[in-house]
């Protein structure tokens, strides 16, 4: 029996002061309970969420506007009734369940669809690692940690649980803040950014006859065009760089027979089909194509974004899922590490090769997102581990996988592309992927994609995960050739104008062309590069500059060198492992003019009209009456063989674009 006296003496004692830490837990489940609370509805469903309300609310509205005065269309609007009803029921499914708002959303994200795929994350098995033996540097890079069972879900990028969640939660008490126990993040400010640049203008073959560019085999603004027409706008005019929405279709274009020749170059002259006053002059590329057995070893680095920002189902469980694709197609003897970077760089695989198969997908499927976006760190970090697992005579590559918000540490474009430059001495090549919406930035990628003997590429979509990553393969890891600049120079005897279409960003200066200092483009096996002029033959009525009044260039014997020619086209390139460049050079005559548009090859006529879409997407001048009814007449006439449905695809963005277009008016 307790003793009164006890009692008493206890009753007058004074409680504690509760310490900070005691302070933020009772604060956060007060908040909990609150927010589930307010979640559920006092007896049975919300107002406006009733199955019997919603039903009896969607088929007033019908009635009311007369969609069913004529009984013979009720078999056909039935089913787009039912659909319609089943999306709200489905949307609400998480309320009737009793789940929260916050979690009804989760369920909708989890169960989400990337554009033109059914994508289910990557799994995320648990790490191996017990939580205690993990600090918070770990968290910092993006490695999961097992949360106990019975904690709810935390801010992205920190741990339930850990030392960190309790250290934030005790700031925020603190502050009056309330701690948020949504998983899911606010939507993301747009923040994207592109470069900005001008059409190339029509130039005078006589006073500006010689054209210099970097080749371009980076496809990121044909996946970033599809993806703003499947969305339902028109893209904007700096996101359209024509070259890589020609260069994303795969050409058979006529290739070299021998790796001593890189690749090889055909040149047609054809009448254009927006102007019946002017030609194309259609310069394709096919670099030789790399056989499996005469593959090197790969020794690549995965350099992952998981900082905050990629906390999207079309982020880093989309690159998640991609670099898992990638993976099962490298050879046991290659090699993978993987650099992770958020607040911090840090490294989560070291060198392993690809026999360990399991090993590395664990790496990636552990994956998680949090924190700000250290990418200098992680760049240095990444070539520092592609140096030290080097294969002379190989292939080494980082391939930096990002929405490109760099925002802790070198920020600034220029400097990006300043430490790119310093590293791509190394002989390490630079692949960059671009992933998800809202704060992409493009034109950094461009920069250091362009200025690190690299490519860049945009995956909205897992189809697109394996195009560039599984079909592709070859071309996306495997160089033939870097340094590949192109300088033309038209005669004016027979050319009075022309205008490169496209390449505006990969313009080069005249003198460039000879400096084996100045860095162009790479290609890789197998890969097809176009170019593609709009020229206009002397004495054109379509001829827009006027002539010098004191006459043209000539030589001294008074008449004009190699009258016959067009142009003369001259390509200088380097082999991956050498510093010093090549050239090849080929004339443009008659010879290579085909007599209709209806007689150039398939192929050719395709890449014209997907150059005349870029165009029209762009508001070019010169295909500003060209409809879009006449460029699917050409692409539908020109798709042949379309296994993998590229062609078919490109024709459904073109009356996507023509319905945005005409709604604009």
């Amino acid at each position: 029996m307790v003793d009164d006296n006890e009692l008493k003496r206890l009753a007058g004692l004074k409680a504690p002061a509760p310490g900070a830490e005691a302070k933020a837990r009772a604060i956060a489940a007060a908040m909990q309970a609150f927010q589930e609370k307010e979640s559920l509805a006092p007896k049975g469903s919300e107002a406006g969420h009733r199955l019997t309300d919603r039903l009896r609310e969607i088929w007033r509205e019908m009635m009311q506007k007369k969609m069913l005065a004529a009984p013979a269309l009720t078999g056909l609007i039935a089913l787009p009734v039912a659909g319609y009803t089943a999306f709200y029921l489905m949307q609400d499914a998480g309320r009737f369940a009793g789940n929260s708002p916050a979690e009804s959303t989760a369920v909708r994200q989890e169960s989400s669809k990337v554009e033109g795929d059914t994508f289910q994350a990557a799994p995320k098995p648990e790490s191996s690692t017990p939580p205690q033996q993990m600090g918070e540097a770990e968290i910092g890079r993006g490695i999961a940690m097992p949360a106990p069972a019975a904690e709810p879900p935390g801010r992205v990028g920190v741990v339930p649980g850990s030392t960190a969640s309790s250290k934030l939660m005790a700031d925020e008490a603190s502050r009056g803040v309330a701690p948020s126990m949504d998983a899911a993040p606010p939507e993301a400010e747009d923040r994207e950014r592109f470069a900005e640049f001008k059409t190339n203008p029509v130039r005078s073959a006589a006073t500006d006859p010689v054209s210099t560019f970097s080749i371009d085999v980076d496809t990121a603004s044909y996946s970033f065009v599809r993806r703003s027409l499947k969305e339902g706008y028109l893209p904007q005019a700096d996101t359209v760089r024509v070259e890589e929405m020609v260069n994303y279709f795969p050409y058979d274009w006529q290739g070299p027979s021998s790796a001593a020749t890189p690749f090889n170059s055909t040149v047609t002259v054809m009448p254009t089909p927006w102007n019946q006053h002017t030609k194309l002059m259609h310069v394709a590329i096919k670099g030789y194509d790399v056989q499996a057995a005469e593959q090197p070893q790969a020794n690549l680095v995965f350099l992952i974004d998981v900082s905050g920002s990629m906390n999207a189902s079309d982020k880093l469980p989309l690159l998640q899922s991609a670099f898992r694709l990638l993976v099962t197609k490298l050879r046991p003897d290659d090699t993978v590490s993987i650099v992770t970077y958020a607040g911090e760089a840090g490294t989560v695989l070291e060198p392993t090769k690809v026999s360990e198969r399991a090993k590395i997908l664990s790496a990636i499927d552990n994956l998680r997102p949090g924190g700000t976006t250290a990418g200098e760190a992680g760049i240095k970090e990444a070539y520092r581990l592609a140096q030290q697992s080097f294969v002379e005579g190989g292939v080494n590559r980082v391939m930096l996988a990002t929405d490109g918000d760099f925002n802790v540490g070198q920020t600034d474009d220029d400097d990006l592309k300043r430490l790119i430059e310093s590293e791509r001495k190394s002989g390490v090549f630079l692949s960059v992927f671009g992933f998800g919406r809202g704060n992409l930035n493009d034109r950094m990628m461009q920069e250091i994609a362009q200025n690190g003997n690299g490519t860049a590429a945009y995956i909205d979509t897992l189809a697109e995960a394996e195009k560039v990553l599984v079909e592709e393969s070859s071309s996306t890891l495997f160089p033939i050739a870097k340094d590949v600049k192109i300088q033309v120079e038209f005669n004016p005897a027979a050319i009075s104008e022309y205008r490169l279409i496209g390449y505006e960003t990969r313009a080069l200066n005249r003198e460039d062309f000879n400096n084996d200092r100045v860095d162009a483009g790479e290609i890789g096996s197998g890969h097809s590069v176009t170019a593609i002029y709009e020229i206009t033959p002397k004495g054109s009525p379509a001829q827009t500059i006027d002539d010098l009044r004191y006459g043209e260039a000539s030589t001294n014997n008074g008449g004009i060198a190699n009258a016959d020619e067009y142009a003369f086209v001259k390509i200088r390139y380097k082999l991956p492992t050498e510093d010093v460049s090549k050239l090849i050079t080929k004339p443009v005559t008659k010879v290579n003019d085909v007599a209709s548009f209806e007689a150039a090859d398939a192929d050719q006529r395709f890449s014209v009209a997907v150059a005349a879409f870029g165009q029209k997407l762009r508001g070019t001048a010169q295909t500003a009456s060209y409809s879009y009814d006449d460029i699917m007449k050409i692409a539908t006439a020109a798709r042949g063989s379309d296994p993998f449905g590229y062609r078919s695809e490109f024709l459904s963005l073109v009356r996507l674009a023509s319905a945005l277009d005409s709604g604009k008016q």
